[in-house]
Formats: C-alpha cells, sequence, structure tokens
C-alpha cells in the first residue's frame, strides 16, 4: 500500500469522473439520506468558497460490488482493467454535488422524488446571506436563477437578467467552476485496508461487517457472482425448509471450512476471489444436505432449534466430501458429534478455533472412524434437572427441545402433527411451548420458581390447544377432558416423552413424580445418541455461560 495522496480536483473534473464511471460508491456504504434543502446549503458552501471538507477515494483495479449509480442517477460501468476511485467518505457531500450540478431526480426509498433542478441562487442576497436555496416563493422572479441554468444556461438566457445582476451571474459562476475539491486518494491498498479506513472513518457507524467486506471483495460483474444475491437466494431455498434463520457469518464460515479447514476472520477476508466463486455451488449443495438431513435423520424441523447455527460448519464440509447420505458406523459417529456439540455448549465461545478443531474429527468420520474427544458430556439425569431452566435462546435446552420435536409430538386432543414454526420458536412465550404442570397452577403450590419454569415441564403444542383449551388448570382436569376427547389420547402423549399418565402420575397432579420420571426417559433419550468415551466417567461438567441468551 502506498501513502495516501492529497490531491484537488474542479468542478469539471470531477463530474466527468462521476459521469464516465470512474467514482463509484462501494455497496458498504449506506443509502443517499441528505435531503434537498441540506445540499442547497452545501452549494452554498461552494458559492462563498468555504470548505466542504476532504473526500476520501480508494483507487484500485479490483470490481467490486457497487452501487451502479449515485442517488438513484444510472451511470456506465468503466473498462476492464481501468481504475476505479471508491468513496470511503464523502458520499453524501458528493451525491449532494452531483445531483444539484445535474439538476437530477432523486426518487427516495419511501418514494419522495426531490427534483434538485429546483435549486436557485438568490442574485439580489448579500454574502451574508442564503445565496443557493430552495425557498424561492417571495423572491422576484428575475432575481433568481437555476443553478443549472447558471452553469449551462449559454448567453441566450443569462442575458435575458437585469444589468445590475450580471455581475454576480458571472461571478458565482467563476466560484463554483473554479472551487477546488480536496480530495486523499488510498493507492494499492488491499479491501481488508480499505474497509478497514472505512470503519475508522466512521467511527460513530455500525462497523462493517464480514460478510459486508466479502460482499464487496468476490463481486464479479462478468460471471454474475454478487454475494449478497446469492445468500439471499439460498435463504429463498431454505425457507420453505423452515431454515431460512442461518445467518451469513455461518454460511462464511462453511465456504471457509471447505476451502481452507479454517473459518476466523482473517483467514475469510484472505479467501482467493476466484477460488471463493468457484467453490460456491458446492458449498450450498452441501448447506441443503445438511439442512434436509437435520431435518429427515434428526428431525429438527426449523432452524430455530438448532442449538447452535454453527454446527451446520462441520456438516456442511462432511457433505462437501460425502455427497451421499451417511450410513453405519460413519452415521453413529456424526450423531454422536451432533449431541457432544449441542449439550456440552460447545460452540458457546471461540466458535472459529473449535470449528477448525472439529473439522478434524469430522476428517476421522470421513474415514470410518471414531474421533476422540476433549471435552466430556453428562446425559445422567441430575445434571438435566440441575441445569434445564427453560430459556428458549439456551443451546442446551435447545437440544432437549430437538429431542421432543424427534418424536413428532401430537395434538393432545386429535393427534394431528404439531406445526412446528420458525416464527413461533423465537421467544420462551410462544405458541408452541406450553408447560404441562402449569406455572400458575404450581405457583399455588409453592412450588420453586426454579423447577417449575423447567424443560422436562415443556411439551410442544400448537396455539389452540396452549391458548384456550389449558390455561392455569390442573393436568388431571385439562387431560379427563382430553381423554374424553380423544380415545388415542395414549399413543398422542407418548409423542411428547410422557408415554404412561399414571405412571407419571398426571391423574394424581404429582409434579415431582412426572418430573423425575421425565428426567429420566430424557436421560434415556440422550444415552441412545452418544458413544461413551472414558473422558465422560467425569460426572463433573459445567455448561460455559449456558444461563445467557446466545446470540444465533
Amino acid at each position: 500500500m502506498k501513502l495516501p495522496e492529497p490531491q484537488s480536483r474542479t468542478f469539471s473534473s470531477l463530474i466527468s469522473d462521476i459521469e464516465t464511471g470512474q467514482i463509484k460508491i462501494p455497496q458498504f456504504q449506506r443509502e443517499f439520506v441528505w435531503d434537498i434543502q441540506k445540499s442547497a446549503q452545501l452549494m452554498d458552501s461552494i458559492v462563498k468558497g468555504y470548505p466542504i471538507g476532504t473526500f476520501i477515494f480508494w483507487r484500485t483495479k479490483e470490481r467490486l460490488r457497487s452501487v451502479r449509480d449515485l442517488g438513484k442517477i444510472q451511470l456506465p460501468q468503466p473498462n476492464d482493467g481501468e481504475y476505479i476511485d471508491f468513496v470511503l467518505d464523502g458520499q453524501q457531500r458528493l451525491t449532494s454535488l452531483f445531483a444539484s450540478l445535474k439538476g437530477a431526480k432523486i426518487t427516495r426509498e419511501n418514494g419522495k422524488e426531490d427534483d434538485y433542478a429546483e435549486i436557485y441562487l438568490d442574485l439580489a442576497a448579500d454574502e451574508d446571506d442564503h445565496i443557493v436555496t430552495i425557498d424561492i416563493a417571495d423572491k422576484s422572479p428575475e432575481s433568481i436563477i437555476r443553478l443549472t441554468d447558471l452553469l449551462y444556461g449559454g448567453i441566450t438566457l443569462l442575458t435575458k437578467y437585469p444589468a445590475q445582476y450580471l455581475s454576480a451571474i458571472e461571478e458565482y459562476k467563476r466560484r463554483i467552476e473554479s472551487y477546488n475539491y480536496s480530495i486523499i486518494q488510498i493507492r494499492e491498498a488491499p479491501i481488508e485496508i480499505a474497509t478497514e479506513i472505512f470503519t475508522r472513518i466512521n467511527v460513530g457507524g455500525k462497523p462493517l461487517s464480514v460478510f459486508e467486506i466479502m460482499i464487496a471483495k468476490t463481486f464479479d460483474a462478468e460471471k454474475g457472482f454478487d454475494l449478497a444475491e446469492k445468500f439471499n437466494n439460498l435463504l429463498d431455498d431454505l425457507r420453505p425448509l423452515e431454515y431460512e434463520t442461518i445467518s451469513d457469518a455461518t454460511v462464511l464460515q462453511a465456504v471457509s471450512i471447505i476451502l481452507e479447514k479454517e473459518c476466523q476472520k482473517k483467514v475469510i477476508l484472505k479467501l482467493d476471489k476466484e477460488r471463493y466463486i468457484a467453490i460456491w455451488e458446492t458449498a450450498v449443495d452441501a448447506i441443503h444436505r445438511t439442512v434436509e438431513y437435520f431435518r429427515g435423520y434428526y428431525r429438527i424441523p426449523v432452524s430455530q432449534l438448532l442449538p447452535y447455527n454453527a454446527l451446520l460448519v462441520p456438516f456442511a464440509y462432511f457433505f462437501s466430501k460425502h455427497p451421499d447420505k451417511p450410513i453405519g458406523e460413519k452415521q453413529k459417529y456424526l450423531e454422536d458429534f451432533f449431541w457432544r456439540c449441542a449439550i456440552s455448549g460447545r460452540y458457546s465461545s471461540a466458535v472459529e478455533s473449535k470449528l477448525a478443531q472439529d473439522i478434524k474429527r469430522i476428517d476421522l468420520i470421513l474415514e470410518g472412524k471414531l474421533p476422540k474427544y476433549d471435552w466430556a458430556v453428562n446425559i445422567s439425569e441430575k445434571f438435566i434437572i440441575d441445569n434445564g431452566w427453560f430459556s428458549a435462546g439456551r443451546s442446551f435446552i435447545k437440544a432437549i427441545l430437538c429431542l421432543y420435536a424427534y418424536q413428532i409430538p401430537t395434538s393432545f386432543i386429535d393427534n394431528s402433527i404439531v406445526n412446528i414454526s420458525n416464527y413461533w420458536l423465537k421467544q420462551a412465550n410462544s405458541k408452541n411451548y406450553h408447560h404441562f404442570f402449569p406455572k400458575s397452577y404450581l405457583k399455588k403450590k409453592n412450588e420453586d420458581d426454579f423447577y417449575t419454569n423447567h424443560v422436562l415441564n415443556i411439551t410442544i403444542v400448537d396455539d389452540f390447544l396452549n391458548k384456550r383449551e389449558i390455561r392455569a388448570q390442573a393436568p388431571s382436569k385439562y387431560m379427563n377432558r382430553f381423554k374424553d376427547l380423544n380415545p388415542k389420547l395414549e399413543e398422542a402423549m407418548r409423542t411428547h416423552l410422557i408415554p404412561n399418565l399414571e405412571e407419571f402420575g398426571v391423574w394424581q397432579d404429582d409434579y415431582d413424580r412426572f418430573f423425575e420420571k421425565r428426567a429420566k426417559l430424557v436421560s434415556n433419550e440422550l444415552r441412545k445418541r452418544i458413544i461413551p468415551q472414558e473422558i465422560d466417567q467425569d460426572p463433573v461438567m459445567v455448561l460455559p455461560e449456558e444461563y445467557e441468551e446466545i446470540d444465533q
């Protein structure tokens, strides 16, 4: 990278560079938001010779995903191999300048249109007044002139003005056309440096995400590759499968892991553009296969139930190397891996480094070998009881909910399959979550809140059942009513891991017995999915930050 170069450009040079596509707005810049009044004030400063700040340009031959226009004004693309100046600082001022000097019409996001041809100069104004204005209601027509007419009107138009204003017209035109715009040009810097400069300049704004940087870095007009568009297409494909909540960070990690077996930020930012584009379809196919596998084999119907988004990454890596559905030992080893990660808080911290470690384990599974693990899992009844405080964002709770969803829960009323929705599962008071022993009922019995609001007291039901039919009633009361309505009630309850209402103390409203029986059953379900290792013999295990909501 060369040292920044201070420069200055005149009106004609700056406008020409914009019109020919030499100057572009990178995608990571925000939309043009200045209103026409603020733009007029900027032009007033130029007419008076005031400084308007320095523009910072990043000069490069890279072709980034850029806004193809300034303020919705269509502009050409420069030829391949030519330098482009991407605006790192000064986008609002530059767009205001261009729109004002060209008299453009700009349509805002809300549909409102601003006509920049309606910016005028008040020829009768003193230097201390606003010379450039949009308010002409009380002005004499012969004392005002459109900014665009001043610049491009020609002698015939200008000579129609009274002689007393001709010197002002000539002076104001000279000032605008001779104004020197201050520019600092950053040359031959990689995109990660350019975006870091942008972020530091905009210290009060939101820092650029790795995904935003990669959108810019991987854009290729010739190959039709636009990462933002590709990611949105992926989400559109996953939406019917209810896996559209997968984050852009997870997709970036998956691509990076497939390419480099690592996914730290610095690794992602150094990924070769051509390799990234070439591997994209393979990565997307692997993500699709992962989602199909999670939905089919683990019966996780929606992405909101995943203990971690990051679990998609090692599985996408597996399916990028193994296009067929895993069977036999590989299937068992993958299941063991999934549940070890899900119930141990594996990806609660240092996600990138742990993913890199786990890819080595996936490589062993690909070879048909059982990996060794350096973290223990505890699936005892006591551990589940001690760590089961219910909060929809906790990975351990989501793991247990995945067990519940695996049973394909059906309605207490008519055995119809419960619809589990991403929309409903975003919060702890979701329409899908039901405390089998209602909290308000247990509160009257002075039960401890920790054990009242516990995952062992949760069933997954539909909205109608949860809000209208159960409410705060004792289980024996509302279940007796369902027993009359549904002759196959016992069959339905087995899909909720409550296989025997009598043994589970439901008819006696015995919460302690229900709690203990369900803890044992959940423990047994987990035991079916874990392949024991020596490290698991130590019962001491603490979930990392498991009482905090995890950021998906």
